[in-house]
């Protein structure tokens, strides 16, 4: 085990009149060591340090080994003289080594120390001078070479590198003493009981030292902008709809929201269908164990799935409600294929056939995870978090559906809003929505919303009179907005760096 320095580095101080450097005083021992020592000191005021940086020479471990052995040229010159009558050249390597022969033989011949004699090598001098060896040696000692041309020359035969030496240079300090006194940090029963406390010395406190970094988790950013969205909503008078089936039927997720069955939404390249198994039963009643699932409320009436099924299959094929359909030959076989959903509009629909046990007017929101079958770049996924939200009532219009999104959004800090019109299977009218972005200047897409169709509301059971917003939004879109991202790949996946999740800020929507 090294020994203690402490007072090593008193005593170094006691015999100079003027600073000392480690390097000199303690040459032998490990810098960590020292640098423990001085640190120790320093804190008591009892030294001073200040740290030099300095450029040393530094042999190779092929350097050390010509250090101690001789250079590769001194080793042929020996063995060449050795053989007194001349040396083969094919004998060389075997004598000396492959790599000493290949290096060495050439550096021999351009000091003038070996000849060749045909297939033959003799000597032409009685002695040599090992002038690598040597200059090797005194770099070992000093770590240092003032000739520039010869240490261009050892580093290009990689026999020395260039290295930083951490010095220290140690002058006595306002509390200089000859011996290093071992202060005590706690304070124990016995010293108080025997009274030795009095005397004895205590080390002080450190109270600006910055305590240990505690491990702790920590949110996803996706899960604090997740979180404002949800104040949003309970704010707005919103109930947040159970969102825990990733896998839905074809039935809730297109069938139900009248979204035909040639629909490209609905082929492999844009949607995730299991494979086993395959598919599921028809809509049917929650099981009543089932703790995700709303509990039917006293006075509601039964819902007839049964009855839901035949409407959704009877408007598809001849049309129903006022509607001419879509005239094809619905398949119940396409309609009970199992898929990963691909929007939480699945929810909604579940959550509304529900409400026409009792219809009334009901605000409904959803924030999770959707998929499709995209290709990923760096700004989708094929996977995403959707945020939808509903609102049933009666004597709804089209201006309030406006007028409600500058509301919720101005929520958000976007109070600069456009509307397009759009398409969507199961809303009519439907709008996109665009906000302008201050930062990049132009106007962006920040939703999608609509009136849900009767074909789609009246096949539940809801009356006539009852009509519904739906919109709908991503949540990584404004987390990368907010937190500067512009790959999504960095905000979620196996690109994520987790020093950006343990270190982001709190986020407040409504703050620019």
């Amino acid at each position: 085990m090294e020994p203690d320095l402490t007072n090593a580095i008193l005593d170094a101080l006691s015999a100079s009149d003027a600073p000392i450097l480690t390097s000199n005083a303690f040459p032998s021992h490990p810098s960590l060591k020292v640098k423990s020592a001085l640190d120790r000191l320093s804190s008591r005021q009892m030294i001073e340090i200040k740290a030099l940086e300095n450029e040393v020479v530094t042999l190779t471990k092929e350097g050390e080994d010509i250090a101690a052995n001789g250079s590769h040229e001194a080793k042929v010159f020996a063995a060449v003289v050795a053989a007194m009558d001349g040396l083969k050249i094919a004998d060389l390597p075997g004598i000396v080594g492959k790599d000493n022969a290949k290096v060495g033989q050439g550096n021999a011949f351009k000091r003038g120390w070996i000849k060749k004699d045909k297939d033959l090598l003799r000597a032409s001098t009685e002695s040599i001078v090992d002038e690598t060896q040597q200059v090797l040696i005194g770099v070992q000692k000093t770590k240092a070479l003032n000739d520039s041309k010869a240490l261009q020359d050892l580093k290009r035969r990689k026999l020395v590198s260039l290295a930083k030496e951490h010095d220290y240079q140690v002058s006595k300090g306002p509390k200089y003493a000859r011996e290093f006194v071992k202060e005590e940090t706690d304070l124990t029963p016995e010293m108080i009981a025997s009274g030795s406390w009095k005397t004895t010395a205590f080390k002080s406190k450190n109270f600006n030292a910055k305590g240990a970094v505690t491990p702790s988790g920590t949110f996803h950013p996706l899960n604090k902008v997740r979180q404002e969205f949800r104040n949003i909503f309970f704010e707005m008078g919103f109930e947040e709809m159970p969102t825990n089936r990733f896998v839905e039927t074809g039935f809730w997720n297109f069938d139900a929201l009248f979204v035909p069955q040639q629909h490209p939404a609905r082929d492999l390249q844009d949607t995730f269908y299991i494979s086993d198994p395959a598919v599921a039963d028809g809509p049917r009643a929650d099981a009543p164990n089932d703790p995700h699932c709303p509990k039917p409320k006293d006075g509601e009436k039964a819902l007839d799935y049964q009855e839901y099924w035949d409407n959704v299959r009877e408007v598809h094929e001849h049309g129903k409600f006022g509607s001419i359909g879509y005239r094809y030959p619905w398949s119940a076989d396409e309609s009970l294929r199992l898929v990963l959903r691909t929007h939480t509009t699945s929810i909604s629909t579940y959550m509304l056939h529900k409400l026409a046990a009792n219809p009334r007017p009901a605000r409904y929101f959803s924030i999770d995870r959707v998929f499709r079958n995209e290709a990923v770049d760096a700004t989708h996924l094929a996977e995403f978090h959707q945020i939808e939200g509903v609102i049933a009532d009666f004597g709804l219009t089209l201006g309030g559906l406006i007028g409600f999104m500058e509301v919720f959004f101005a929520k958000m800090g976007i109070h600069q809003l456009r509307f397009k019109p759009a398409y969507n299977p199961y809303t009519e009218p439907s709008m996109e929505i665009f906000g302008y972005h201050a930062g990049l200047g132009k106007w962006v897409e920040i939703g999608n919303s609509g009136m849900f169709r009767p074909e789609m509301l009246e096949s539940m059971g809801l009356p006539k009179g009852l009509r519904v917003y739906g919109w709908g939004l991503s949540l990584e879109r404004p987390t990368m907005i907010k937190y500067a991202v512009s790959n999504i790949r960095e905000l979620l996946g196996h690109k994520v760096d987790l020093n950006f999740i343990e270190t982001n800020p709190a986020v407040r929507l409504e703050k620019d």
